[in-house]
């Protein structure tokens, strides 16, 4: 069974970055990865410091999701940029864009787990 093909990276996260700035809300990219094969980290920021990490990943049935790799609760801005790095240990060809939220709800459609 092969896997639908997948769009590039890039166009992946300009996408997400144009459509969460679309209300106005600041949504920066981070750092610039690999443009065809890297993964997405995406940080959900509050106005105080405070934001949940969300990490590409797939469901179970192959379906695109965010994982909250992060938890549920927002968490200071120092233990998200020590996932971050942890996250580049592992995948150094990492994309990370950073999105404000005051709700730590991301601003595009997403399944999250």
């Amino acid at each position: 069974m092969t896997s639908p093909p997948r769009l590039r990276t890039d166009l992946v996260a300009r996408a997400l970055l144009r459509q969460s700035g679309l209300d106005g809300r600041s949504a920066m990219l981070l750092r610039k990865g690999d443009p065809d094969a890297g993964g997405i980290l995406v940080v959900l920021a509050g106005r105080n410091g405070d934001g949940v990490a969300l990490s590409q990943t797939r469901t179970a049935e192959g379906e695109a999701a965010w994982l909250r790799g992060t938890g549920t609760t927002p968490v200071p801005a120092d233990q998200i940029q020590a996932y971050v790095d942890r996250q580049l240990k592992y995948d150094p060809d990492l994309w990370v864009l950073e999105i404000e939220s005051s709700d730590f709800s991301p601003p595009f459609e997403a399944i999250l787990i």
